[in-house]
């Protein structure tokens, strides 16, 4: 699907996965689990998603808008509390598909949430939060959040060809950075990069760590690197796009070096 325009998809994807009722909004959510990840965290993955990446886990569902079940924030943070909790985790995130698209079932999920010793990490591609400035200064006002800005590519080239969004909407996930920052979010404690590697060559994530380094300096040091993993839906959607990582890992944690 090239030429994407992320911002006109996240406003087409809102009215198929969000709903208002009795003045709360519910979004679709397709489970609820804890796992290992940063050492221990309570996920809710939610339906839908403003870009179409070829190498996405979640295809099955973030491409999608009919799918799973609705919930209010409330009905979220029951269930990620409780899990979190009974688990003895630290964290709570949504993952799946892009969250920052249901703003205000995000934002009363964080309003709970803050109440808690726990900390949310919003994973995000960051796209409506350089686009909307307003909207990473409201997120900043929590206590207990940290952005995770995951870059889809190191090049605006790269981003256009993994993503099917028209390259210059590669801007915005570099804008979420200085939007969140300039908001008083702390670089490499509360807001920081993550990057899909699987199909830079070396000279491209030079360029990309010198883009992080004019944001600011920590940016550049604490990056958290992303690879194919090689489920069996993703080698079916790699292949459906002709698409082949130059480095990705197996479900055992095995890499693979594919060029």
């Amino acid at each position: 699907m090239p030429g994407l325009d992320p911002i006109r998809l996240s406003e087409i994807v809102y009215r198929g996965i969000a709903r208002i009722r009795d003045g709360v909004e519910e979004r679709r959510y397709y489970r609820f689990r804890g796992g290992r990840w940063y050492g221990g965290i309570a996920t809710g993955d939610v339906v839908g998603c403003n870009l179409r990446c070829k190498f996405c886990w979640s295809w099955r569902y973030s491409f999608y808008m009919d799918k799973g079940f609705y919930q209010t924030p409330y009905q979220v943070y029951e269930k990620l509390t409780r899990i979190a909790f009974r688990r003895r985790y630290r964290y709570v995130r949504l993952s799946g598909g892009e969250p920052t698209i249901s703003r205000r079932h995000l934002i009363q999920l964080l309003e709970l949430l803050d109440n808690t010793r726990l900390i949310f990490i919003l994973e995000t591609n960051g796209i409506l939060l350089g686009y909307d400035r307003g909207y990473a200064e409201e997120l900043a006002g929590f206590r207990k959040i940290a952005v995770r800005v995951s870059f889809k590519g190191t090049t605006p080239e790269e981003f256009e060809k993994l993503t099917g969004a028209k390259k210059e909407f590669y801007q915005y996930q570099f804008k979420a950075l200085e939007n969140l920052i300039d908001a008083g979010l702390r670089p490499g404690e509360q807001v920081y990069p993550a990057v899909m590697l699987s199909f830079s060559p070396e000279e491209n994530i030079r360029g990309f760590l010198d883009r992080l380094r004019e944001i600011h300096p920590v940016l550049a040091e604490d990056i958290d690197p992303e690879y194919v993993i090689l489920y069996k839906h993703v080698v079916r959607l790699l292949k459906m796009n002709k698409l082949k990582p130059r480095m990705a890992y197996t479900p055992d944690g095995i890499p693979e070096f594919m060029i």
